[in-house]
């Protein structure tokens, strides 16, 4: 088993001066990204709303944290690309898969995986980190497309809340990479 450190032992390291390449831009640093203040949750439906963390337009992707007081629901959709989510607290799942995902646990989604994400009854509110690349393709209750969701749908329903609740729409800006 290896030895474990004592101390710090890097205190007496020296940082990098320079930290980013010519062009390159800033890291995002979110403090307290699953806040409990829900003015920086957008509402997605009635009863789940999404705090942006990083958005790549460029790249139709972005990452958040979901959000679900109680019992929730996103309606049915279908992933072109695949998705990463980890569970950070409450109780969530996929009416068309046997298990329900709580804290601590994560899940891939392949591409060309189509489900209804539900949030459960829980003590504590659903909170999911969500990397999510391409469209949402909203399907009807046969399966069928009815609609997408991108990552530009995404900024404009973000601007509109956070100018809404007096964050500012400029907000969303900040977390273009």
């Amino acid at each position: 088993m290896p030895r474990m450190a004592e101390t710090e032992f890097w205190r007496d390291l020296t940082p990098i001066t320079t930290v980013f390449r010519k062009d390159a831009l800033p890291e995002v640093y979110t403090a307290d990204a699953p806040t409990e203040d829900e003015r920086y949750y957008v509402p997605f439906t009635d009863t789940v709303g999404s705090r942006p963390l990083w958005i790549s337009p460029t790249q139709n992707r972005w990452c958040d944290i979901l959000y679900a007081r109680g019992p929730g629901l996103v309606n049915r959709h279908y992933h072109p690309q695949q998705v990463f989510a980890y569970t950070i607290s409450g109780k969530w799942g996929y009416l068309e898969h046997d298990w329900v995902a709580t804290a601590g646990d994560f899940v891939y989604e392949a591409p060309g995986e189509a489900h209804t994400l539900v949030a459960h009854e829980h003590a504590q509110p659903m909170k999911v980190f969500f990397n999510v690349t391409g469209p949402l393709i909203w399907l009807d209750e046969h399966g069928d497309p009815a609609g997408h969701f991108d990552v530009f749908d995404y900024i404009e329903l973000c601007r509109a809340h956070y100018a809404e609740v007096g964050i500012g729409a400029e907000y969303v800006e900040s977390l273009f990479r």
